[in-house]
């Protein structure tokens, strides 16, 4: 039996505040911009890097109100963490002429990073933002005994070179 998978994985930075309207049909529907980008050195060693942009689509589910998670909480610079399926689709414009787009039809999305200053944010109130979860590293430095990315607790602990581990 053949199988075939179309599944994206993004992590990148909201290009500008997510436009959302509602379909005739009265579902509710997010579009946004999400940037992702890759560095390298060239060969002369100078630092070069590239963006490509990803146009992404949020629908209300059934048992999903992704689309209005969107509205309420995603804002232009924000980190997010999009799964989806990339679709093509193609429409005449106005003046007839064929256009062609690729979109990533996001399934799944979990914004990455701290609150906003001032603002709600996914760290102010997580009962009041379904779909939306915090980093793991997050989770761990918000969880008991309240460590941070620093590892405070036991800074001589990442230091010691004597450890138990098998490899």
């Amino acid at each position: 039996m053949s199988r075939s998978v179309n599944k994206v994985i993004l992590i990148g930075n909201v290009g500008a505040d997510p436009e959302v309207r509602s379909t005739t049909g009265g579902n509710r529907v997010a579009t946004f911009s999400l940037a992702t980008s890759r560095s390298w050195n060239n060969p002369a060693g100078e630092r070069q890097e590239k963006t490509e942009w990803h146009r992404c689509v949020v629908w209300n589910a059934k048992n999903s109100q992704l689309a209005d998670i969107v509205e309420r909480y995603v804002k232009k610079g924000d980190k997010l963490y999009v799964e989806g399926r990339i679709e093509y689709r193609q429409w005449q414009d106005k003046e007839n002429q064929t256009r062609y787009t690729t979109e990533i039809n996001v399934r799944e999305m979990n914004m990455l990073g701290g609150g906003r200053p001032g603002g709600e944010g996914p760290d102010e109130d997580s009962s009041r933002s379904p779909g939306r979860s915090r980093a793991p590293a997050e989770r761990a430095a918000s969880g008991g005994g309240g460590g941070s990315d620093d590892f405070e607790d036991f800074p001589g602990a990442l230091e010691d070179e004597d450890d138990d581990l098998p490899f």
